[in-house]
């Protein structure tokens, strides 16, 4: 996609090193080339920028605090601090975890500094990507969310850091609940009082994200306090959390019973954040028992319905008209968790389809007609059947209900179903890369393998800046009637009722 700034750019690029002054200093990035020969030929990363103060010390259970004004230049050539400590390994995006204490930082990404470093009036599309990890892991500063080719097509490009785990959104008797989103939205709140001096327009901002982001910018879209800072929204596998109170209370006491302290910040506060991090992760190891559970319950740790900032679960939310004026994208991959199960084949062979189903959550009057639905996975062996539910009751059903419970907002399906030359399916991150068009990045082969197709690239990345652009992703609405979804393969197509394969589990409660 062309973009007619590129004059504007060139006086930019003077700087070798461009400088930004924003709210709270002047801000010091580097230009890099993008990619794809179009649109900008170059981009400046201003990296590591904090939005608020260190989260340690009296602030490290507390509300965000905004970032102080600085003297001097602040340097952004480097990533800032990471949330995340050193390998997780939860995730097929490469996610480097970055040590320090200033862990609260967007990274911002623009084709366009003026000159004098003051601001300009071109008011470009901003993207805000929030990053997955099921809200207890992951790393903006991976290489696959540099915005450079956004950039190349006129979009101005935000990722945010913010609290994950324990510190963002577990419960403390006399804390501020949802940390890690109160992180979101002084974030987003940064964007509207800086994102200009960039180039981007405050009136035009989408929000981004993927799994536990995906779920980060529904949570936003329902939330009546975050709406004001952006615009439109792109769900990618989207994952809500919606933990009630009760049960974000009850993990928050037994992590403090864990590890001896009272459950206040007092008491969680002379505690290292490797001793919290160790009970979080022994509370929350997943034993290999029923997968159920978790489909049914969720991770204990992400938003919670507060009563404060969260005032009812998502859905709710959706069907009482929060968020109806803003257009939204959603989807998923055809097989997000075909791996969750990738060692239990042989087992599952013995298992009877029914009885396989049942303890996957599919109640009985479903069974027959999913299967039936689902005839083409279940001759590819009962182990890869079991994926596809895990998939289908964990992201897919969601879909469906999303768009129901929107009624008539505007609203486009997608599915992602080009099987990665890895693994054989769609699986759980494989759009990520097609979406930020970043083919040519680290670690693709074992998320996609040795030819990604980058003709689909271009058909995704090109359906979501137009999205951010121009609200329209450029296929149909999704209607009750029609059903249609953009269905993303080789070659990509419009699928009337395309998620129809899941429809028999819509007779499981919510």
């Amino acid at each position: 996609m062309e973009n007619t700034q590129t004059s504007s750019v060139a006086a930019g690029a003077a700087l070798a090193q461009p400088e930004v002054r924003i709210a709270e200093g002047v801000v010091r990035g580097r230009w890099r080339p993008t990619t794809g020969g179009k649109g900008n030929p170059q981009s400046a990363a201003f990296l590591g920028i904090p939005f608020a103060e260190a989260p340690v010390g009296e602030l490290r259970f507390a509300a965000p605090v905004p970032k102080a004004p600085w003297e001097g230049v602040f340097d952004a050539a480097e990533f800032g601090a990471t949330a995340q400590r050193g390998d997780p390994g939860v995730t097929l995006i490469p996610e480097p975890s970055v040590e320090g204490e200033s862990t609260l930082n967007v990274n911002v990404y623009t084709p366009l500094v003026p000159a004098d470093g003051t601001g300009d009036a071109a008011g470009m599309p901003v993207l805000v990507y929030i990053h997955g990890g099921g809200y207890f892991a992951g790393s903006p500063a991976s290489p696959w969310y540099d915005g450079r080719n956004f950039n190349r097509d006129g979009v101005v490009t935000v990722t945010i850091s913010y609290r994950l785990g324990f510190d963002g959104f577990g419960w403390i008797e006399d804390a501020p609940s949802n940390r890690g989103v109160r992180d979101w939205l002084l974030a987003l709140d940064w964007v509207q009082r800086n994102i200009a001096a960039f180039g981007g327009d405050p009136g035009r901002v989408t929000i981004a994200g993927q799994s536990a982001g995906g779920g980060a910018v529904m949570t936003l879209l329902g939330m009546e306090k975050a709406q004001h800072l952006f615009h439109g929204v792109y769900a990618i596998s989207g994952a809500l959390a919606d933990v009630s109170a009760a049960r974000s209370e009850e993990f928050g006491r037994r992590l403090a019973a864990e590890l001896g302290v009272a459950p206040t910040r007092e008491g969680l506060g002379v505690l290292s954040e490797e001793r919290i991090l160790e009970a979080q992760k022994k509370l929350t190891a997943f034993d290999g028992g029923d997968m159920s559970d978790i489909v049914e319950k969720g991770l204990p740790l992400g938003p919670s319905v507060d009563g404060d900032l969260i005032l009812r679960p998502t859905p709710e939310s959706f069907r009482a008209g929060v968020g109806s004026d803003k257009p939204l994208v959603l989807g998923a991959t055809d097989d997000e968790f075909t791996m969750a199960t990738a060692d239990a084949g042989r087992a599952m062979a013995l298992v009877p389809k029914g009885i396989l189903l049942g303890k996957l959550g599919v109640p009985k009057e479903a069974r027959r007609p999913y299967l039936a639905a689902n005839a083409d996975v279940l001759a590819k062996g009962k182990a890869r059947l079991a994926r596809r539910v895990l998939t289908d009751r964990m992201f897919r059903v969601a879909i469906l209900r999303v768009v129901a419970d929107r009624g008539a907002a505007p609203t486009w399906v997608y599915r992602f179903s080009w099987p990665s030359g890895t693994f054989g399916f769609a699986e759980h991150c494989l759009d990520v890369p097609f979406f930020f068009d970043c083919l040519d990045g680290p670690a693709m082969v074992p998320l996609a393998g040795p030819n990604p197709p980058q003709t689909l690239a271009d058909e995704v990345h090109e359906a979501a800046v137009a999205f951010i652009v121009g609200g329209d992703p450029g296929w149909s609405r999704y209607d009750a009637a029609t059903g249609i979804a953009r269905v993303y393969d080789t070659p990509s197509r419009d699928v009337a009722d395309a998620y129809a394969s899941v429809r028999p589990l819509l007779t499981t409660g919510r």
